[in-house]
């Protein structure tokens, strides 16, 4: 009931502007509207696929019933990676979705979940809607008939699960790895063979030998995949998602249909669903490590020429599509220069606290 009461009063309260309107008078005045949602994912990742789901219970219920979501899984409506089209070609009017996995239309996507050596999960948030990234990101989906808003991070993500251990850049020469977006491009420079899989596919093809590798997000989820059954060796950090926006796409022409209140909802909806997103894995990741390693996994952090070599792969790649897409560049050049901007404050601030307290705690046991 709070929940509900605040978002009435933070969605459709916000667009009666200075008139004291009820919120129930609101939602009696506008249409009856029912939409499909198609995700990329399914009930077998709940922190990703419950955020969908509740973004659409709190669109019915801050419009008492008469905005009405149903959510679809991957493949039950379209298959995962078709949410783009489908909702831009208005097969169904939004969906749930990862950006970077649409890196093949253009690699300017992958600024809407991740790319290598990016923001963090705050900053990300800060980017989006304090800084240009939101504004930069809705001329990008324009042309595809969408209108994106964020749907929740999943944080700092794992490096990965390797049937070997990574001792040197030798190690990773030949690899076979389920990875997507602009990981893929930066690790196919140091020799790894990238290989984008739908999330429902990748412990089948771990499990027959088809990949030697597979990074996918982190403990709560991978550990409900089971990678850890097959290829023990668990890396960390995964450098190519310093943090990774989920993304809500709305069709633009059923967006404009829409009542002023029933958008705003929508975006009031997505933030608050989003930030529960955050919440899920900070709260849960923690405990599902310590469940993996109980259970065999063997954490080990990547070796610091390895680091070194992606960092340099990945500004080297990052050069080749500035100079030869402007509209990447324009990206690149807004993204990069909020996060020098930002990182430093971090350090000062975050980072030392944070490092303290872990070596303190440590100390203590």
């Amino acid at each position: 009931m709070q929940r509900r009461a605040f978002l009435k009063k933070a969605g459709l309260g916000a667009v009666a502007g200075t008139a004291a309107v009820a919120a129930p008078a609101i939602a009696q005045s506008n249409p009856q509207i029912n939409w499909k949602m198609t995700s990329t994912y399914g009930p077998s990742l709940p922190p990703l696929f419950s955020t969908a789901q509740m973004f659409c219970d709190m669109v019915k219920e801050v419009t008492d019933g008469n905005f009405n979501i149903r959510l679809y899984p991957a493949g039950e409506l379209v298959p995962g990676y078709g949410v783009m089209d489908a909702v831009g070609n208005r097969t169904v009017e939004c969906g749930q979705t990862a950006s970077y996995y649409y890196y093949g239309k253009d690699p300017s996507f992958c600024f809407d979940t991740a790319v290598p050596f990016g923001l963090n999960v705050r900053q990300m948030n800060s980017w989006m809607y304090e800084g240009d990234g939101l504004k930069l990101m809705r001329e990008l989906f324009a042309p595809r008939g969408i209108v994106n808003f964020p749907l929740g991070n999943t944080g700092t993500q794992m490096g990965g699960w390797y049937r070997k251990e990574i001792k040197s850049i030798e190690d990773l020469k030949g690899l076979k790895m389920r990875t997507a977006g602009f990981a893929g491009e930066v690790l196919s420079r140091m020799g790894v063979i990238p290989q984008q899989i739908p999330p429902g596919d990748i412990y089948p093809s771990l499990e027959k030998g088809a990949l030697d590798a597979v990074e996918f997000v982190g403990p709560v989820d991978d550990e409900k995949l089971g990678f850890q059954k097959v290829a023990k060796y668990y890396y960390y950090p995964g450098w190519w998602e310093g943090s990774a926006q989920v993304s809500l796409y709305v069709n633009d022409k059923a967006y404009a249909e829409l009542p002023k209140a029933y958008q705003r909802v929508i975006d009031v909806a997505s933030r608050a669903a989003g930030a529960k997103m955050v919440q899920d894995y900070d709260a849960h990741n923690p405990e599902a490590l310590r469940r993996l390693i109980a259970g065999g996994a063997v954490l080990k952090s990547f070796p610091r020429d390895v680091m070194d070599a992606s960092f340099e792969a990945s500004n080297q790649v990052y050069k080749e599509f500035c100079d030869k897409d402007p509209g990447f560049k324009k990206i690149f050049d807004n993204y990069m220069a909020f996060r020098d901007n930002i990182v430093p404050w971090f350090r000062v601030a975050e980072g030392s606290y944070d490092n303290y307290l872990g070596a303190a705690l440590a100390r203590k046991k």
